[in-house]
């Protein structure tokens, strides 16, 4: 008995060590035919992926009308798109309404991420 004590032990250190102690992302939810949408896919959408951000925050879709992805909660409603979701634990943190151009989303980002999270840019960029 204490063996399959010792191994369920083992088995539950190595995966907890495998996962973060917690998890950030960014929801982004959008709606077909949402002109806002489309064009933050066009313009920020190739850039995301590249960022420090993106790395400490990846990027989740999500529908307006299918609710938030499963394990997600959302603060309130959703009620504009694109709306940006920042996410911790499954939990908002805090969110960005609408989509107003490329800078003024990086500008909008970059401080929700330093208000809500331990984020630090990559200083080396």
């Amino acid at each position: 008995m204490l063996r399959l004590k010792n191994f369920v032990i083992a088995i539950m250190v190595s995966f907890a060590a495998l996962a973060p102690a917690w998890a950030t992302n960014l929801v982004m939810v959008s709606q077909p035919g949402c002109h806002w949408c489309e064009t933050w896919e066009m313009v920020i959408g190739p850039i995301y992926p590249k960022t420090d951000i993106a790395e400490f925050a990846p990027l989740i879709h999500a529908d307006l009308r299918q609710g938030p992805p499963e394990g997600i909660t959302y603060a309130r409603r959703v009620n504009f798109t694109p709306t940006f979701i920042l996410i911790q634990d499954g939990v908002e943190l805090a969110r960005i309404e609408g989509y107003l151009g490329e800078d003024l989303f990086w500008m909008q980002l970059e401080k929700m991420m330093l208000d809500k999270t331990d984020f630090r840019p990559n200083s080396t960029q």
